[in-house]
C-alpha cells in the first residue's frame, strides 16, 4: 500500500530566498485571499508561535485571520510581514 500526505509548501520554505520568491509571485496574482493564505504559509515555516508573538497578537487570532475565510485588517497584515522578517514597498507599475 501506498502511504500518501498532504503538500504543505510551509515545508518548503526553508530560506529567506526562496520565501521572498513565493511571496512575490503570490503578489503579483494579487488575489487578497490568497495573499493572506500565502502570509500564513510563510508565518507556520517561519514559526507560527514565535511570529505571533513577534506580530504582538496571540496565535489563535494570527491562525483566524489568515487561515480559509479570513479576513485579516491590513494593519494586522503589515505587522506579520515584518514579524517574519521582511518590508512592504512599493513600485510603479509596468504598463
Amino acid at each position: 500500500m501506498i502511504e500518501t500526505r498532504r503538500w504543505d509548501i510551509a515545508e518548503h520554505l526553508d530560506s529567506d530566498e526562496r520565501i521572498a520568491l513565493f511571496l512575490e509571485v503570490v503578489f503579483e496574482d494579487g488575489d487578497p485571499a490568497t495573499i493572506a493564505a500565502a502570509i500564513g504559509d510563510v508565518a507556520r515555516a517561519r514559526g507560527m508561535s514565535k511570529v505571533a508573538r513577534d506580530a504582538g497578537l496571540s496565535r489563535e487570532n494570527l491562525y483566524r485571520a489568515l487561515g480559509d475565510g479570513g479576513n485579516p485588517e491590513f494593519a494586522t497584515i503589515l505587522k506579520v510581514i515584518r514579524a517574519i522578517g521582511y518590508d512592504l514597498t512599493v513600485v510603479p507599475h509596468s504598463r
